[in-house]
C-alpha cells in the first residue's frame, strides 16, 4: 500500500481492512454514485457529488443534515495512482472560518489477500478546482 506520512499535530488517519477486491474500493472513491452511498456519516446523507478524475479536476460532494442544512464541500484532485492513491483538496463554503484541507486515500493488500485503505485528512493550502 501507498504510505501515508501522518504529522500528529496536523493529520487525522482512518484505516481498514476490508475482504473485497481493490477495484471495488477504488470504485467506491471514484464513482459518484457510490460515494454518495457512504461518504457522510448517519443520519447525515450525501445528496450530490461530482468528480472529474484528473490532476485539477473538481472533486465536489453536498451533504444534508437531518434538519435539512447543506454543505457544500469543493476541491480539487491533486494527484491520481489508479487503484492505489487519490490526493485532493476539500473546502467548505459554509465553515465558520474556512480552511482548505488536503486528503490523501491509499489503497494496498495485505498478505492475507485482503485490502487495507486508509484515509489521511490533513489542515493546508492548496489549489483551486479546474471547470
Amino acid at each position: 500500500m501507498t504510505t501515508l506520512q501522518f504529522d500528529p499535530r496536523l493529520d487525522l488517519l482512518l484505516e481498514r481492512v476490508v475482504e473485497v477486491p481493490p477495484a471495488l474500493v477504488w470504485a467506491a472513491w471514484t464513482v459518484p454514485e457510490h460515494v454518495k452511498k457512504w461518504f457522510t456519516p448517519v443520519p447525515w446523507k450525501t445528496v450530490d457529488c461530482e468528480i472529474d478524475l484528473c490532476p485539477g479536476g473538481i472533486f465536489r460532494t453536498v451533504m444534508r443534515s437531518p434538519e435539512g442544512q447543506e454543505i457544500n464541500n469543493v476541491g480539487c484532485f491533486l494527484e491520481i495512482v489508479p487503484h492505489r492513491k487519490l490526493v485532493w483538496t476539500v473546502e467548505r463554503d459554509t465553515a465558520p472560518s474556512p480552511r482548505i484541507r488536503t486528503k490523501r486515500a491509499a489503497i494496498g493488500t495485505t498478505g492475507s489477500g485482503s485490502v487495507r485503505a486508509g484515509e489521511k485528512r490533513s489542515i493546508s493550502s492548496s489549489p483551486t478546482p479546474k471547470r
